[in-house]
């Protein structure tokens, strides 16, 4: 009898010391030290201890506290860049709150794995491989939809509230202000809108771009002089370009185009563009890409596209025919757009979805965006690739990409004039 009592005493202590360590390895009601594990990221510990992604900087601030007269802890000077095995201090939710000015709850981390659902208007080609870094990063499970920009916007609109959908990621502002309006997305916070300036985001903090885009007309060297390229776009109504065009009617960033060409320039000059345009009889192309294959290929002379993808074909051949050319007057034809990113109302995995936006503005995806799509990074001090001109060296139109979210009145104008 008295060995059971032992022994059920010692279960007891055990059972107690488990649950005392368990607790001191994740509630952050006492501060504690933490080892950084692969796929750690701050918003992510920030989430698991205090359930609040945007509460790291108190991790920040009392890591570098700490290192300042311990050495085993780093200073954390980039809070995108911590690596594994890095001990950093988890600060307890009162020292937290302190720290950040702020009420800061402790909680107990999730028991299982995060979900995300992701309706995708860019190419599984272009962010494909990131939103794989995404989920190997987070833990965090991916499921994409992906398909053409208007056509995702539109079905989350006629799905409603049934959409399963977490994330919208659009190809340009046009959707994502649509969506906007319909009142689908839930506004985000501002340490997350202030990671992007003012043009290149929502004006009532329901999106946020996550990298730019500028229109270009892409033409081959070979037979057109950049010198004899015209100003601008309404110089292609010349009948010397009759035959000697391509454009993509049914791609979403060409649609977003038509429709700050119709704010910029008023509906009737629109009109009179895409007419012109028609009658000098472009051929039709399903996207960029086949647009800049067929100037190097000589069918076409000139086209009108996003900057970035010549650079795919510049990656394999630094020779091939093509090169970009920004408008040097300035007009809507060498606007920059965004692809941006917005959280539905709806959705069911909020918390995730903060963090996949945040996740796409953090310093290591604005590098991919600079490095693999050639895109302009937003959010972060990310050096140009040199391929490309800096934006403050375009000569660009000032357009409010807020205004732009009228889609159905350009699909309605390409409809009525046969284009589409």
């Amino acid at each position: 009898m008295l060995k059971e009592k032992f022994t059920a005493a010692i279960l007891f202590l055990i059972i107690c010391l488990t649950v005392t360590v368990t607790a001191a390895a994740q509630s952050p009601d006492v501060g504690q030290d933490y080892i950084v594990q692969a796929d750690d990221w701050l918003s992510k510990l920030s989430d698991k201890f205090y359930g609040d992604i945007l509460a790291y900087p108190a991790i920040v601030e009392a890591t570098n506290s700490k290192a300042a007269t311990d050495s085993s802890y780093t200073v954390i000077d980039n809070p995108d860049l911590i690596e594994i095995g890095q001990k950093v201090y988890i600060p307890s939710a009162e020292e937290a709150s302190a720290i950040l000015q702020q009420d800061v709850v402790a909680v107990e981390p999730a028991a299982s794995e995060g979900r995300l659902v992701v309706y995708s208007g860019r190419s599984e080609s272009l962010v494909g491989p990131l939103l794989e870094q995404f989920e190997q990063d987070t833990g965090i499970q991916v499921e994409v939809r992906y398909g053409d920009t208007a056509e995702m916007a539109a079905t989350i609109l006629e799905e409603g509230n049934n959409s399963p959908a977490d994330v919208f990621y659009g190809q340009d502002a046009g959707a994502l202000g649509a969506l906007a309006n319909a009142g689908r997305f839930t506004p985000l916070p501002e340490e997350t809108l202030n990671k992007v300036d003012a043009p290149f985001r929502s004006n009532s903090g329901e999106w946020v771009g996550a990298s730019g885009r500028a229109r270009v007309v892409v033409y081959n060297p070979n037979n057109v002089a950049e010198a004899d390229l015209p100003d601008d776009i309404f110089g292609f109504c010349d009948p010397q370009w009759a035959g000697r065009i391509g454009w993509p009617p049914t791609n979403g960033s060409f649609q977003a185009f038509v429709t700050a060409l119709r704010v910029v320039e008023g509906e009737d000059r629109a009109r009179e563009w895409l007419q012109c345009i028609q009658a000098n009889e472009p051929k039709v192309y399903p996207n960029n890409t086949a647009i800049v294959a067929a100037v190097a290929d000589g069918e076409i002379d000139v086209g009108f596209v996003n900057h970035y993808y010549l650079f795919r074909f510049l990656a394999e051949d630094p020779d091939f025919p093509a090169r970009n050319y920004s408008p040097r007057g300035g007009d809507t034809g060498a606007m920059i757009n965004v692809a941006g990113v917005g959280i539905l109302n709806t959705g069911a995995n909020q918390a995730e979805a903060q963090i996949f936006v945040d996740y796409l503005l953090r310093q290591s995806a604005q590098e991919y965006f600079n490095r693999e799509t050639h895109e302009y990074p937003l959010s972060a001090a990310v050096e140009t690739n040199p391929l490309l001109t800096p934006i403050s060296e375009l000569n660009v139109p000032n357009i409010d990409l807020n205004q732009l979210e009228d889609l159905d009145g350009t699909l309605q104008l390409l409809a009525e004039l046969g284009i589409l």
